[in-house]
């Protein structure tokens, strides 16, 4: 059940398999093709997804792991394939999801520029809901690398499945599910930066002031609040991964520009496929 890869500054590969709760390195490619290493680097996790290398740069010092219900960290140096210590527990509870309480289960992670802050996707319990077990999910939240300092950064997202932060100007993008149940064309999901402290419209709103029927009337006083995102996609292509890309492979305009990997529809009348889809960015702006 592999689900998300992320590059460690030396080159290794580290993937998340959800369902069996491991972290595996990856490590090289013969000639032949073939994998040179693959090893459990940690196992007895809850669903984890996010992974992010800490402090960023070239030397860092912990890999931390998004768990379905928690953040934990383990200590790390370059090249490592196994854990060297056990994992300590950074953030103790975060909303859980799949078998560990229902909804949406992956918890993206990402470091700022300079290491300050850690942020996590939270995706939403329900489809579109309006009560308690909605705290504190649907936004991504914001700690300190130790865990402490807990807030919401941005709220109204339904499903920030992917993170991604410019690497020159630190602003943050996000790769969004949004709802279902509108019909085949609605509501568009989307990738967008993301404004601190910004409401997205989960669940009343979308796309700005445009108001789900299924909860009309409530909240007036938001409606001119739900920013709308820069880049709309496809209703229910169900956008996950997201990176910018600095190499060297694609043309040269490439750089710079963000990917982002689709799973496509389970619910659309006329399914979409897996696909990757590239967005031009200049100077941080779609």
């Amino acid at each position: 059940n592999p689900r998300t890869v992320a590059t460690a500054p030396n080159g290794d590969i580290f993937l998340a398999e959800s369902e069996p709760g491991r972290i595996r390195v990856i490590r090289g490619f013969g000639s032949d093709g073939k994998i040179q290493t693959n090893e459990v680097f940690a196992s007895g996790l809850s669903m984890p997804y996010g992974i992010a290398f800490y402090p960023p740069g070239p030397n860092p010092s912990y890999v931390y792991i998004g768990n379905t219900n928690s953040v934990v960290r383990f200590p790390y140096k370059n090249g490592d394939l196994k854990a060297s210590g056990p994992a300590q527990t950074i953030v103790a509870s975060i909303p859980a999801g799949g078998r560990f309480g229902g909804g949406h289960w992956t918890r993206s992670l990402l470091f700022s520029n300079d290491g300050k802050k850690l942020l996590v996707a939270v995706g939403s319990k329900a489809n579109v809901a309006d009560d308690e077990s909605e705290t504190n999910r649907a936004d991504v939240l914001e700690f300190n690398p130790d865990g402490s300092g807990q807030r919401i950064y941005a709220s109204g997202i339904r499903n920030a499945s992917g993170l991604a932060m410019h690497p020159k100007t630190g602003q943050l993008w996000v790769a969004v599910n949004e709802r279902d149940a509108l019909g085949d064309n609605l509501v568009p999901d989307y990738i967008s930066h993301i404004v601190e402290g910004g409401f997205y419209g989960w669940p009343w709103y979308y796309l700005g002031p445009n108001q789900d029927p299924r909860f009309a009337g409530m909240h007036p006083e938001l409606k001119e609040k739900v920013i709308v995102p820069d880049v709309l996609l496809q209703s229910h292509s169900a956008p996950l991964a997201l990176a910018f890309y600095d190499g060297n492979q694609f043309p040269a305009e490439f750089r710079g520009h963000k990917f982002a990997t689709s799973h496509g529809s389970w619910n659309r009348a006329h399914r979409t496929g897996y696909k990757v889809i590239r967005v031009p960015t200049r100077d941080g702006k779609a």
